[in-house]
């Protein structure tokens, strides 16, 4: 997928998000969240896997360990969720592996626990 595409769908997702925040508001659960925008990618014809396994490899030997991403977005785009009061460095460092460990270009971080939602999306790239 070229990068108009990436950003065409990421333009989607960041509308998704805003509209479950509306809907919802802040104070849920993550769960609650990710089924929320998973539905609502839905209505936008935007494919979507939940708790996706990202496998650990070392040196090109799987682990046998795997990390889960929140959502998976056209088998491209990651997207970690929180509902946290603060965000911390970690989130972002967490969905940079995520990226890396797939070799995926684009993610978001998405925090529902904010008054607006503006405040609670971080994108992110890996090597575009």
């Amino acid at each position: 997928m070229d990068r108009d595409e990436l950003d065409k769908i990421g333009t989607q997702i960041v509308e998704a998000c805003f509209e479950v925040h509306k809907e919802l508001g802040p104070g849920l659960l993550e769960s609650a969240y990710v089924a929320a925008l998973l539905t609502e990618l839905g209505f936008r014809g935007i494919g979507a896997e939940v708790k996706v396994r990202i496998p650990l490899f070392y040196k090109g030997q799987d682990t046998g360990k795997y990390y889960e991403a929140d959502l998976l977005i056209e088998e491209e785009i990651i997207i970690e969720a929180k509902a946290v009061e603060t965000m911390i460095p970690l989130s972002q460092a967490q969905l940079l592996s995520h990226l890396r460990l797939t070799n995926k270009k684009l993610g978001y971080l998405v925090n529902f626990n904010v008054i607006l939602m503006k405040d609670g999306i971080k994108r992110m790239r890996n090597g575009y």
